[in-house]
């Protein structure tokens, strides 16, 4: 996640740069044309590409609020799972009487969901934090955050039967975890449920056609300068575009993605170090980016 706004500028401009160089090098010919060879077909009207550029800036606004709202909930979602685990942390210890193991598999959870939903290799925190025979029942399901919820769960469920604990208090924990494997749900939710292709697809097949016309309506105005007027809007459009792609994935690699590394070691930190143990160190900002 880009955290500092120069940075976010700068990489936004990196990636629109292989076709924003294309559009210019498609202005510059269409300006010797228009200006040397005299081509009168490139005389076109302006106002049906005004019309245009109004009707795709509202499209791009309403699939970049989609987008959006993906991405934040995504966000929300983990804001969560990070409260629950800490409020899991702090009853094994004051209602079921303290079980450090618990608490580490708990550690464990938010590296196993981020390597789940972006679909990367476990963390090599995850085996320090499992004792073998957990580790290799989570890795042997199809799910495994979600079986690591229910070891968990187990775990509990024995600790409630040897210690002699109300079942109030077992609820009380237990509601605990249902909340987050609702916030899981809900996360793969919104990856297994991508945008529609009118917000994926359409938005940058036609602003891409609109930079390729836009010269086209200016030439016969800027003429020699329509490189450089049209390559502004361009960039607007394109800056725009660029950003809706960018969000409607968030847990996607890349530098737009949410902090899951950040989050899953700011847990870690938080439910380890009231017991004394050890954690990884938070990871420091890098260009501007949070991993």
């Amino acid at each position: 996640m880009i955290i500092k706004r120069r940075y976010g500028l700068s990489i936004l401009f990196r990636e629109i740069l292989p076709p924003l160089i294309i559009l210019t090098g498609w202005d510059c010919v269409v300006v010797i044309l228009f200006q040397i060879f005299h081509q009168e077909w490139m005389e076109q009207p302006a106002l049906p590409f005004s019309l245009m550029g109004s009707a795709l800036a509202i499209f791009l606004g309403i699939r970049n609020n989609a987008a959006y709202a993906r991405w934040w909930e995504g966000r929300t979602l983990w804001g969560a799972i990070t409260n629950n685990c800490r409020s899991f942390a702090r009853e094994v210890e004051s209602l079921l009487g303290g079980q450090p193991s618990l608490v580490r598999s708990m550690a464990a959870y938010p590296y196993i969901l981020k390597s789940s939903l972006s679909g990367n290799e476990p963390d090599a925190a995850i085996q320090a934090l499992l004792d073998e025979d957990t580790y290799r029942f989570v890795f042997s399901c199809g799910n495994p955050a979600n079986a690591l919820l229910y070891r968990i769960g187990q775990e509990v469920h024995r600790l409630v039967e040897e210690r002699h604990i109300d079942g109030a208090v077992h609820g009380t924990v237990d509601r605990i975890l249902s909340d987050l494997a609702n916030a899981q749900g809900g996360l793969e939710r919104i990856r297994n449920t991508p945008l529609p292709v009118q917000y994926s697809l359409l938005p940058k097949v036609i602003t891409h056609l609109f930079c390729i016309l836009l010269p086209l309506s200016a030439v016969q105005t800027l003429g020699w300068i329509t490189p450089l007027g049209s390559s502004i809007i361009g960039v607007l459009f394109q800056m725009l575009d660029r950003s809706g792609q960018n969000l409607q994935e968030p847990f996607k690699v890349s530098p737009h993605s949410l902090p899951m590394l950040t989050m899953s070691r700011t847990i870690e930190r938080d439910l380890l170090q009231p017991l004394g143990q050890e954690s990884l160190p938070l990871p420091q900002p890098r260009f501007g980016q949070l991993p």
